[in-house]
């Protein structure tokens, strides 16, 4: 399958955090914010690079760029929680935005929205924090290519194995990055042990 999973102490404690539902909101924030810089890392290590020359205070030196401008399209609501990281660590990133929300009884993507910067000749970057049963990412991944991506890795917090394999079925040139891969989903299509409801721990909704 096309999906890393971050191994890294750090990765697993922010991790265990979310995890944990005694975790309070504002807490709850920023374990995703910080694991969101270990997630957009590893997913920007393979970027095209470009080579040019700068002048140091001692000498002339090699310097790099990535080849190709960022965007990032967070996949509404519990893909803004990963904005912040990404805007940090690129801070001329584009964002672009997706929304779309799951039928509780089908689970299938419902598109509400969706608004986008420049994608041809860019790296995207796909904010979509649980990777359940791979709906709301497919859907998500197919609006950028049809908008002309071509270089496209997804973030994900958590993963359960039927949307990774989905995901495999549908959008094998992509890459998903994760912090954890999860044993399943339950009747509900929430990943289990998974971290609950991303969105509603993110942002305090019931």
């Amino acid at each position: 399958m096309a999906v890393t999973v971050v191994d890294h102490p750090l990765s697993r404690h922010y991790l265990s955090i979310l995890r944990d539902g005694a975790t309070a909101p504002a807490e709850f924030r920023m374990a995703t914010r910080r694991l969101s810089y270990i997630l957009t890392l590893e997913a920007t290590s393979r970027l095209a690079e470009a080579e040019y020359r700068l002048e140091t205070p001692l000498a002339p030196a090699t310097g790099y760029r990535p080849l190709r401008p960022l965007v990032a399209v967070a996949v509404l609501r519990a893909g803004l929680g990963l904005v912040d990281a990404v805007v940090d660590l690129v801070p001329d990133v584009a964002i672009g935005y997706a929304g779309v929300q799951r039928d509780e009884e089908t689970a299938r993507p419902m598109a509400y929205y969706t608004k986008f910067p420049e994608l041809r000749e860019r790296t995207v970057l796909v904010l979509e924090p649980m990777l359940a049963t791979g709906g709301s990412l497919g859907w998500a991944v197919e609006q950028v290519k049809d908008a002309g991506a071509a270089h496209v890795t997804a973030l994900c917090v958590v993963a359960a194995p039927e949307g990774a394999a989905r995901m495999e079925r549908e959008h094998p040139d992509v890459e998903v990055i994760a912090a954890a891969m999860d044993s399943r989903l339950n009747d509900s299509f929430f990943i289990v042990p998974g971290l609950g409801d991303m969105g509603d721990r993110l942002f305090d909704t019931p």
